[in-house]
């Protein structure tokens, strides 16, 4: 029992291990018995979601305790003050205090790694705040290198939205730190997301249980969805394709580096999308209602289209928090070609501290801008018999951009295209397909769902949630007994979970 109760970094608390799901039957067990009282609710998810984060981080739980306890007084002396200018310094702070754990943690190497290169210097990065940490209490914690703390990316943003909100009056102060405290690690979403705004969700912590049968069903099916993307989609085409492809593309031909690129391309959206219908579907159960994360966005028809289905609630706070600060497309043409650069760079460099992130974040700025510049020249030019071939260069687009998110380096990037362009070997096409035709068979399954009609996803989706209740079991028994048969003996965390 003890060891259950104490951090084990093998054993995180992973949606794809059963060790989870007892941890949930617990978190249901006790809410049953307060779920119509709305501060016991709001304490014991806050107390439950703590203990989610200190089994998938260890320690790093204190630093978000910290966080919450002085976001929650800034807050407090934001919406007090009576001065504009001094409203504006509160919001300064709160921006100043979580950009700085976001680049202690994540940019430390690689702003120290520019200064070693550009300028001689010679620094070598330990941990300094954990070499405080043992010098100041007499502690032993591992100092040799900076590690980041899973999911401060997520609810460091989700905090500066409550705080902006707050500013802009679009929603008012929680009504004590421990309601602050759920709203910034409900656990369903806290690691990786969505990225859950204060004016959508805050109002739902004082509204009462209500959660029709319907919706139940409903949250089912996005629990069992998303463990199948991530399970027999993701992990399985991960594991026996795409990482051995990718970990030495020289080894292999250039067509089974181009079928290893659309692999990935169909991995990282099983795996993402899946941990957020899993959430989705966590939080429906409790009566939370998140935000919708994606939404087919490989039905795209332009790189605009993309990224309102892409990563909808990060795409959607940079664009309100990020692109229209920074003027939007309110100050001519020029002005919003770069504001939408800066906004894909950073948003990229949100992803992590490294040059293939800030190249792809790049990229995308660059296709953004190009498609606004093409609309502005051709208004009209949006014929609807060329939609899929405006879907199938869309997806294209993004596929391969997706080489420089994934690859260890830009030389692996470049060894890749090189095997494409000179090592093809296509005469080969039908034994690489025999070779790895469950894998690639995977693959061709998970497109062809996801490029079904919406009318035929809704279709399937709405008979599930109509079955009646044993028939549901019946088919979760099933699709368990079938998840544990892909299910790897290694652990597979969620790709997100890095950022």
């Amino acid at each position: 029992m003890i060891d259950w109760l104490t951090y084990n970094p093998t054993q995180p608390l992973l949606f794809t291990r059963p060790i989870f799901w007892m941890f949930l039957l617990i978190v249901f067990a006790v809410f049953s018995a307060i779920y119509k009282k709305t501060f016991w609710r709001n304490t014991w998810l806050f107390v439950i979601s703590i203990f989610f984060y200190y089994k998938s981080s260890g320690m790093f739980f204190s630093l978000i305790l910290i966080s919450i306890a002085v976001n929650y007084y800034i807050g407090i002396g934001l919406y007090y003050s009576k001065s504009v200018n001094r409203k504006k310094w509160w919001v300064v702070l709160a921006v100043f205090y979580n950009l700085s754990w976001l680049v202690y943690f994540k940019y430390t190497y690689f702003f120290s790694g520019l200064l070693n290169q550009w300028f001689g210097f010679n620094i070598e990065v330990q941990d300094w705040l954990m070499l405080g940490v043992n010098s100041f209490t007499g502690s032993s914690f591992e100092a040799s290198k900076i590690i980041l703390p899973v999911g401060i990316s997520f609810y460091s943003f989700q905090i500066l939205s409550y705080i902006i909100d707050l500013y802009r009056k679009k929603v008012e102060p929680v009504k004590n730190i421990l309601d602050f405290g759920f709203y910034v690690s409900f656990f369903p979403q806290l690691i990786a997301g969505p990225i859950v705004r204060a004016a959508s969700f805050i109002p739902q912590m004082y509204s009462g249980y209500k959660v029709q049968k319907e919706e139940a069903g409903q949250a089912l099916f996005l629990i069992l969805n998303g463990l199948i993307k991530k399970i027999i989609i993701a992990d399985y085409i991960s594991v026996n394709f795409v990482d051995r492809i990718f970990d030495n593309p020289m080894s292999y031909t250039g067509l089974e580096n181009l079928l290893a690129i659309y692999g990935y391309s169909l991995q990282i959206y099983c795996d993402f999308s899946g941990y957020t219908d899993i959430a989705i579907g966590l939080a429906l159960w409790m009566g939370f209602r998140l935000p919708l994360n994606f939404n087919s966005p490989y039905k795209a028809a332009n790189i605009t289209d993309f990224w309102r289905r892409w990563h909808i609630s990060l795409s959607s706070w940079l664009k309100d928090y990020l692109y229209i600060p920074l003027g939007g497309n309110r100050k001519g043409k020029k002005r919003t070609y770069v504001n939408l650069f800066i906004t894909m760079l950073l948003g990229g460099l949100w992803h992590g501290a490294n040059l293939r992130f800030v190249i792809w974040g790049a990229l995308h700025g660059i296709y953004l801008a190009i498609h606004k510049l093409y609309v502005t020249a051709f208004p009209n030019k949006g014929n609807a018999k060329w939609h899929w071939l405006r879907v199938i260069v869309t997806f294209h687009i993004v596929t391969f951009t997706w080489m420089a998110f994934r690859s260890e380096s830009m030389k692996m990037v470049s060894d890749m295209f090189h095997q494409m362009l000179y090592n093809f070997n296509g005469a080969h096409l039908f034994e690489i397909i025999a070779a790895y035709k469950t894998t690639l068979s995977l693959i061709a399954i998970g497109f062809i769902i996801h490029w079904l009609p919406n009318k035929a996803k809704n279709w399937y989706k709405g008979r599930f949630v109509l079955l009646p209740t044993y028939l549901k079991v019946i088919v979760t028994v099933v699709v368990v007994f079938i998840l544990a048969q892909f299910t790897s003996a290694d652990l597979q965390p969620f790709i997100y979970f890095q950022f």
